[in-house]
């Protein structure tokens, strides 16, 4: 066994080891596909025995599939607090506010959106639909519109479908470099204040 083989221990909380574990978990999904990463692999870069990874998260399966969860999932908390003012100011804030939220974890949501290696996985295709559908839920509200709304199924359509360009712009930001950050800000702002004033209330009335 070879000095950076050995796990680096360090006394932490459990809460803090799960957390580092986690992390680490990330990192290397976001840098491999998912078959190239081994538990071994995310013991050795969080420094823990393999055991642990099976004690707080059961499989590698697992463990990937909560890391996803996290990835694509939309905290509540920042589109919840938006600033007030015009539709165009509060698009132009959320789409800010989602764009530093995956620059600061890039690789690791896009691999969520596009994952390798796992092969047709049910559970990650449940985890997506369910996150683009939450996204979507979380847009409608910051912009306005009411979940008792009778056409909330078809906004939320609406705006899953809108959520497809979100990915793929983001990849052309992220991956390709054939946008700037500015340009897909000012992309997704342009569409979503469109879907939002125009498509959204004329759909509404159909």
């Amino acid at each position: 066994m070879t000095t950076e083989s050995v796990p680096k221990w360090r006394r932490l909380e459990p809460d803090q080891r799960r957390e580092q574990i986690f992390t680490c978990a990330a990192e290397l999904f976001g840098e491999r596909p998912y078959a190239d990463v081994s538990t071994s692999d995310i013991a050795a870069r969080a420094g823990v025995a393999r055991g642990l990874i099976n004690h707080y998260f059961g499989t590698k399966r697992e463990l990937y599939l909560a890391v996803v969860r996290r990835a694509l999932n939309l905290p509540y908390g920042g589109l919840a607090r938006l600033p007030a003012g015009s539709t165009e100011e509060r698009v132009k804030a959320a789409v800010d506010w989602f764009l530093d939220l995956v620059g600061g974890q890039e690789k690791m949501w896009l691999a969520a959106i596009t994952p390798e290696g796992i092969g047709r996985d049910v559970e990650v295709e449940r985890i997506l639909d369910e996150a683009d559908r939450n996204a979507a839920d979380r847009v409608l509200q910051a912009m306005g519109f009411e979940p008792t709304d009778p056409r909330w199924e078809q906004f939320n359509a609406v705006v899953r479908a809108y959520s497809g360009m979100v990915k793929v712009a983001g990849r052309e930001w992220l991956m390709r470099g054939t946008l700037d950050r500015a340009q897909v800000h000012a992309l997704l702002s342009h569409v979503l204040e469109s879907l939002v004033t125009d498509v959204l209330p004329e759909l509404s009335t159909t």
